[in-house]
């Protein structure tokens, strides 16, 4: 009787060859993706939200970042986030159009309350601190208002509001993220 064994190694080494290039290549696995990427070739996509376009330049489960997470964001006139807060902070940078930023920071009270509301605009930016509540709008009704999104402790974890007196328990716990869940498998561990 002859022994396979060799025989069945020699194709699973040949099936590897051929199938290592995809599988290390994968959409949510960092082997594969190079040093320098041109911004119109990353995948984009809405979500289910119409208005946006979201792209994670830098991501914890795309790209295997651990400290901070990079996304290019791109509302159309009128379109908007959710309300919403997350246990992480945020740093916005407006590289075009204008808006408006709702932001309430008392999160010591039963719920959000009415939030102050600022401008925004190309060449500014802003800071939210964990667990401020917020929402940025696209005001123009011309034209698109697009920002960089840089959120600290990735994967992001977004408490999603109905409305500003929605209290902070009944918040809607959304995790993972939208653009997080094709490429979530088990919990990232928090190594700090």
């Amino acid at each position: 009787m002859c022994d396979l064994r060799p025989f069945l190694l020699l194709i699973a080494l040949i099936t590897w060859l051929f199938l290592a290039p995809t599988l290390l290549a994968s959409k949510c696995g960092i082997n594969g993706f190079p040093l320098v990427r041109n911004i119109n070739e990353l995948p984009q996509s809405n979500y289910g939200r119409e208005g946006l376009s979201h792209i994670t330049l830098a991501g914890s489960l795309l790209h295997g970042m651990k400290e901070i997470e990079v996304w290019l964001q791109t509302f159309s006139p009128g379109s908007r986030t959710p309300i919403h807060r997350h246990s992480c902070e945020e740093v916005f940078i407006v590289l075009k159009g204008n808006g408006t930023l709702h932001l309430a920071s008392d999160v010591h009270g039963r719920y959000p309350g009415h939030p102050k509301v600022f401008p925004i605009f190309a060449n500014s930016t802003f800071i939210i601190p964990v667990n401020d509540v917020h929402q940025v709008w696209n005001t123009d009704n011309n034209a698109d208002l697009q920002i960089v999104v840089i959120v600290s402790r990735p994967p992001v974890k977004v408490f999603i509001y109905e409305d500003w007196l929605m209290p902070h328990i009944a918040a809607r716990l959304k995790y993972p993220y939208y653009w997080d869940e094709e490429c979530f498998d088990t919990p990232v561990r928090d190594e700090l």
